[in-house]
């Protein structure tokens, strides 16, 4: 585990600044990848944080990111939600809902008076296919959040390569009063999976071929029955 600190409003009402959030880092290390719907920290990818202030640790951050469980104040690193992982079609239109491949989500997460997806000519409004070993990220906040959607002119067009992230946001350790832990919302708990080509043709054919191959067993060998089992 390791603490971050949450320096801007951009995941609000999830997260506020100054909340301080324990993530884990081991689950990585095994080959997992992350999953929609998870909060996640990762490295800044392409200048994300460019002008942005280095904040000053205080004497009790500096010991923690001694002892490794905070990171040090050189880092870049930034926490959004993943929205969508490699085969995913992400799609903003007007106002919203969001679309992953073609299934609306509903987020009761989304900061109160946003909308889903904005209006704005800068990102508010896309259609984008994530490519394999990416990620696609969104803030809560969604008006107030340079996410995937604003840097979609860098090297990885806005995409968060999954070598970059640190790990998961599980949990809010501090302050006392906001302790809450950070699940998958359930609007990924629906199937979300891209379609694979083809795999509705492949779903229809599968049981025909095996009709057309018990017919012709039925047939051409009179000890099988057509409503018991062969022995």
């Amino acid at each position: 585990m390791q603490a971050f600190s949450i320096p801007s409003d951009s995941m609000q009402n999830t997260l506020q600044q100054g909340d301080r959030v324990l993530v884990d880092k081991l689950t990585p290390w095994f080959g997992s990848e992350p999953e929609r719907g998870e909060v996640v920290v990762f490295h800044d990818p392409d200048n994300w944080l460019a002008g942005e202030p280095t904040p000053e640790p205080n004497p009790v951050q500096r010991v923690l990111s001694w002892v490794g469980l905070m990171p040090s104040s050189e880092e870049k690193d930034l926490i959004k939600r993943v929205v969508g992982v490699g085969g995913d079609t992400i799609e903003c239109k007007n106002t919203g809902p969001l679309r992953v491949n073609g299934k609306a989500l509903y987020e009761p997460y989304v900061y109160p008076g946003n909308t889903p997806c904005s209006m704005d000519d800068q990102g508010g409004q896309f259609k984008v296919k994530v490519p394999e070993g990416k990620i696609w990220v969104m803030g809560d906040h969604r008006q107030n959040s340079l996410d995937s959607r604003y840097h979609q002119n860098d090297k990885n067009e806005g995409f968060v390569p999954v070598g970059s992230v640190v790990g998961r946001a599980i949990v809010i350790a501090w302050p006392p009063t906001r302790w809450d832990t950070l699940p998958i919302p359930d609007t990924f708990d629906q199937n979300l999976s891209a379609a694979a080509p083809g795999a509705l043709g492949l779903a229809g054919a599968v049981p025909l071929v095996l009709w057309r191959r018990r017919r012709l067993l039925t047939v051409g060998n009179p000890r099988v029955s057509g409503g018991g089992t062969a022995g």
